[in-house]
């Protein structure tokens, strides 16, 4: 007959190769999209979001990186084949093959990260950009010596317009009198990876007065940003913290937090608590927001953070409305 203590152990080591097997049985994945994993923006947050995941689980996970249009349906169909869920997919551009491919796989869970899906094993993640581009858009304003800041977009798509138009919101509301230079790169998905371009852009908003660019352009962005540093000017990053990428030159970043939409994709699968719908995240869900950090607080006054934070407080409090583009594609600044 044997002991508890041997039942006990026996237990304790069911329960380890139990849980080792659900871990080896648990496959999560993210495919990247144009741009590349390290674009410094939108696709890193994301890989961040995965390696924090791994670092607290143990977990591995797999990846792939876009880099022409056809490969996404053909990533997401291989990953779904080989088991891999949940099955987490970047940009506005997977929308379509995610559609596709998640009805093929029902019993395969999907987010798509900056679109929307209507499928019951489809999670979409969207974000309030316009919330944290007002607050970057006074931030800019208030540091401005000329009164004109620009903005420099991606792709030529409503999502950018989206944290144009807000940015301009922020900019105007602050100094009325002010003036908002603004571009988008291209209408092909190149414009997220043209810092050439990008630069050329900075240095024609500088030309006209304007001393802070805002990028919401990808690894475009890097151009912009070489162009404010060349030049002694501010930028303003987006998506991921990038003030360290030049301390002193970046005056914030309007952070957008697809590394924590990643990671709780991951998580929940693996607790069991995936959920599908629509979950939309501005500043009052911590979605999004301005960086400040050691690179950057040199930068901002008292008096700006104080305005700033004001103004995050009546947008949460539904005293300030900050226009989406995306529900009425127009922009009246």
């Amino acid at each position: 007959m044997k002991s508890i203590k041997t039942i006990a152990a026996t237990a304790v080591l069911a329960a380890a190769m139990s849980t080792t097997a659900m871990a080896a049985d648990f496959k999560p994945a993210v495919i990247f999209d144009m741009g590349g994993k390290f674009d410094k923006s939108f696709n890193e947050a994301a890989y961040n979001g995965a390696e924090a995941f791994k670092a607290e689980t143990g977990i591995e996970y797999r990846e792939f990186e876009i880099s022409n249009a056809s490969q996404r349906e053909q990533a997401l169909r291989n990953f779904a084949r080989r088991g891999m869920n949940p099955i987490v997919a970047m940009g506005f551009a997977q929308a379509a093959p995610v559609e596709k491919v998640a009805k093929e796989f029902p019993d395969v869970n999907f987010a798509i990260i900056d679109s929307v899906v209507d499928l019951p094993n489809v999670r979409s993640v969207v974000f309030k950009e316009q919330e944290g581009s007002y607050l970057v858009g006074m931030m800019a304003m208030l540091a401005s010596q000329t009164g004109k800041i620009g903005f420099v977009g991606g792709m030529d798509i409503p999502l950018i317009s989206k944290f144009s138009c807000g940015y301009k919101q922020g900019a105007l509301t602050t100094n009325k009198d002010g003036e908002v230079f603004a571009n988008m790169t291209g209408t092909t998905p190149a414009a997220w990876n043209d810092p050439v371009k990008g630069g050329e852009l900075a240095k024609s908003h500088f030309a006209r007065g304007a001393d802070v660019i805002f990028a919401a352009a990808g690894g475009t962005g890097l151009g912009v940003l070489q162009a404010a540093v060349d030049e002694d000017k501010k930028f303003i990053g987006v998506d991921s913290n990038q003030n360290h990428l030049a301390p002193g030159k970046v005056l914030t970043s309007m952070v957008k937090r697809v590394d924590v939409a990643v990671a709780n994709a991951f998580m929940d699968a693996k607790e069991g608590k995936f959920t599908t719908g629509i979950q939309s995240l501005g500043l009052a869900e911590d979605g999004v927001g301005y960086a400040m950090d050691e690179n950057n607080a040199p930068l901002v006054s008292e008096e700006m953070k104080a305005a700033v934070e004001a103004a995050r407080a009546d947008i949460i409090a539904g005293k300030i409305t900050v226009h989406d583009y995306m529900s009425d594609m127009s922009c009246p600044y």
